[in-house]
């Protein structure tokens, strides 16, 4: 199978997923997604027990996020149940084998979900991860912020979105965001090292508790009048004057000047 926006290898039943939309900084456009998405698909047989997602080495951007072109204007949902960083989060959360997000370079908005939403995160102590949507006016959903809160604290969380501002990546380590965090010169041995030791293990078991894991960690109740209410903010968010001068001052390269309306 040919890719055009991410490379595939094969080292020893373990999978590395390459980005390669690096004219774009990987964001995460529907035509990367896709192609990391297929990749995915291709590398699920029984000769892979563990993947990894990597930016090419020496990158200065891990991914620059969710592909701002690709945002509404505006009436509409900027991140549906089939918008395609949505898509990608939960093929990473179910997939049957263990993901490794192994990041150099800094990790932008909804790449922070989707490193996250992996199961073991790598990162180099040069690295750097934001969460952004407050730049542009968007009003993050439900799904996303759980995928975030699921795994680091709600304040360090809370910090990030109303800041927006980049944390280090010892600071993600001390509070649980990252699982390691080595120097670039060795972040690929280490990073292989440890998909080779998960590969040694019964792939059935991993597979079973992974699932579990999963489960267990979405097992939070919210009635319905909740989220339909928590959906009716979201609209009168996107529907907003912000969230217009939001996308208006990104793609003419400005300060945005939000006025709360």
């Amino acid at each position: 199978m040919s890719y055009q926006y991410v490379k595939v290898l094969i080292a020893n039943r373990v999978g590395i997923i390459e980005f390669n939309h690096t004219r774009k900084l990987n964001a995460l456009s529907k035509v990367f997604i896709d192609d990391l998405l297929q990749a995915l698909h291709d590398l699920n047989h029984t000769d892979i027990r563990c993947i990894i997602m990597r930016a090419p080495e020496g990158a200065k951007v891990f991914s620059a996020g969710h592909d701002i072109h690709e945002l509404p204007t505006g009436r509409r949902d900027p991140l549906s149940y089939d918008d395609p960083l949505r898509q990608i989060t939960r093929t990473i959360q179910k997939y049957p084998k263990p993901i490794i997000s192994m990041v150099e370079g800094s990790v932008w908005g909804g790449a922070f979900e989707m490193i996250m939403s992996s199961d073991i995160i790598v990162a180099c102590n040069t690295s750097t991860f934001s969460m952004t949507p407050v730049n542009l006016g968007v009003p993050y959903n439900l799904v996303g912020i759980h995928n975030l809160i699921r795994d680091a604290g709600f304040h360090i969380v809370k910090e990030m979105i109303f800041t927006a501002a980049p944390i280090t990546a010892q600071r993600a380590l001390s509070v649980g965001i990252l699982n390691h965090v080595v120097e670039p010169s060795e972040l690929e041995d280490f990073t292989l090292k440890l998909a080779h030791v998960i590969a040694e293990k019964a792939p059935l078991a991993i597979a079973v508790i992974k699932e579990e894991l999963r489960v267990l960690g979405e097992a939070h109740t919210m009635n319905s009048d909740e989220f339909e209410r928590i959906q009716g903010l979201r609209r009168a968010v996107y529907d907003s004057e912000d969230y217009l001068e939001g996308m208006s001052a990104f793609m003419e390269k400005r300060k945005p000047n939000f006025v709360g309306r």
